[in-house]
């Protein structure tokens, strides 16, 4: 069943549906009568001549220099070849998908003043498999990601560069062989398919997609180095974190008990220490404030997903067109700086977990590196090197862009959210996230085989998957080859999926 597009109810989950998994959308019935009705409303406002910015008139530093007829029919085509100015390296096909249903939700709501044809185009794009080559880099995120989106627009004139079944062709090309006539571009269809902060928002949806997976195996990472370290378990009983009252600690203390439950860890059978470091005893203090900025980052971007993001505005049960702003990028990139500051915050605390365990002064016995031979094998000794560097380069992407805005055109777009900048740092600081938990797997798994207990049942689930896809380490070998298949088995989500079908789910 195809998924209904109508201005509301598009969460992320169903965003990644559309644009990961390929799900078929349709424009909701009552959506499409909105754009029709919308329409006719612009069509007689430029009968009678009204001003209407990007209409007929310029945009920009030239939002007052009028057009004459025949310059309204030529000017969005022109707008849409000045505009399509990015650089360098192809955006992946989800984000573009992505952000082509988050602009057909716009439209859905019947205030944007295009012809229902244009919504139709992406729409059959999107189900056909036909995604316009988009430059990653290029929008300021205001007035919306004007660069990419063009590099979308060009397609509906014909022209421009897509893929199609796995190869880039002419725009031309691609849409004959999936079948679609493109409808070319009248009064205000260019600006109204532009004109929005659309892809930064499918890709930060994107991304707190992947980060509240990740946090979840940042927790059975956790659990995992918990066990080989001999910790203390009273830091993660509930009432301690109900008894303050966050939500997030509350749900990953749970999260991390679920994984430990059932090991002799937690029956007593071991020793512990009375009280362990804090990268051991305040680990769901940390990884729930993360899943706190994640879950308010994902309020405001649904927010986004299900709002008119556009300009001008036309309003037609009131005959009114409203120019503003709300093409801006600073709340949804606002809160993603912050939610790629809390992922780079937990893989700080998970290379402090790597660390005691490699460390024989603060690893409870186990051996230096966590090798046997130490002295004629390093171990895991360099795994922390690769780490560390990962680390380095996340906290200097942690820097804010939303406070770097940069005047453009002329000082009439004088500031900008520059929120396409947060949303690419926090795709690397990801990847590099999942590079480093997949580390602490791997040297939290070596550290349970050298150990002699039974540990928990979600423990025992992860540490039979990582040894799927990483041997013991008996005797040194090359390691990037495991390092990075272990990044790979993050990305995968394949150790929270063997985990959370041994003990539930985790997401609280």
């Amino acid at each position: 069943m195809a998924i209904l597009l109508d201005g509301s109810g598009l969460d992320i989950a169903t965003l990644v549906r559309i644009a990961r998994d390929g799900e078929r959308v349709e424009l909701a019935p009552a959506a499409l009568e909105r754009i029709r009705r919308c329409r006719e409303l612009l069509e007689r406002k430029i009968a009678a001549g009204e001003i209407m910015y990007g209409v007929n008139t310029g945009i920009g530093e030239f939002s007052e220099i009028v057009l004459d007829e025949d310059q309204v029919r030529q000017f969005q085509r022109y707008l849409i070849y000045n505009h399509a100015a990015g650089i360098g390296d192809p955006a992946p096909v989800e984000y573009v998908r992505g952000a082509m249903a988050a602009r057909v939700n716009v439209h859905a709501h019947g205030n944007s003043g295009c012809r229902p044809e244009i919504t139709l185009a992406l729409v059959d794009m999107l189900n056909l498999g036909v995604t316009p080559f988009v430059c990653q880099k290029g929008s300021v995120g205001a007035c919306g990601d004007l660069a990419p989106m063009s590099q979308i627009a060009l397609l509906l004139l014909g022209e421009g560069r897509a893929y199609y079944r796995g190869e880039l062709l002419d725009g031309a090309e691609a849409l004959a062989r999936a079948g679609i006539t493109p409808p070319g571009l009248a009064a205000r269809d260019g600006l109204a398919t532009i004109n929005g902060s659309n892809l930064l928002t499918a890709m930060s949806a994107i991304h707190l997609w992947d980060m509240d997976r990740w946090l979840r195996q940042a927790e059975i990472a956790a659990a995992m180095s918990l066990e080989a370290l001999l910790a203390n378990l009273r830091p993660y009983e509930s009432r301690l974190h109900e008894v303050r009252g966050f939500r997030g600690a509350v749900r990953s203390a749970a999260a991390i008990r679920r994984c430990i439950d059932g090991s002799d860890l937690a029956t007593g059978k071991v020793r512990t220490r009375v009280q362990d470091a804090y990268s051991m005893r305040s680990t769901p203090q940390v990884i729930g404030a993360a899943h706190d900025a994640v879950a308010w980052a994902k309020s405001q971007v649904e927010i986004e997903l299900n709002g008119v993001g556009d300009n001008p505005i036309f309003f037609p049960e009131d005959g009114l067109t409203l120019t503003g702003a709300n093409f801006q990028g600073t709340p949804v990139s606002l809160p993603m700086e912050g939610a790629g500051q809390a992922v780079t915050m937990v893989s700080v605390l998970s290379e402090r977990r790597l660390n005691r365990l490699l460390n024989p002064a603060l690893s409870a016995g186990l051996p230096a590196f966590l090798t046997r031979g130490a002295g004629m094998f390093s171990g895991m000794m360099l795994s922390q090197y690769t780490a560390d560097s990962l680390i380095v380069e996340q906290r200097m992407l942690c820097t804010p862009a939303a406070v770097a805005s940069i005047p453009a055109a002329a000082d009439q777009e004088d500031f900008v959210s520059m929120g396409m900048n947060t949303a690419i740092k926090n795709g690397q600081i990801l990847d590099n996230a999942m590079g480093v938990l997949g580390i602490e797997l791997m040297a939290a798994a070596q550290a349970l085989d050298l150990r002699d207990f039974t540990p928990g049942r979600g423990v025992q689930a992860a540490l039979r998957r990582v040894r799927e896809t990483v041997a013991y380490l008996d005797e040194d070998r090359t390691l990037y080859p495991d390092h990075t298949a272990m990044q790979a088995l993050v990305r995968s989500c394949a150790v929270l999926e063997a985990v959370e079908a041994e003990v539930g789910s985790l997401a609280g």
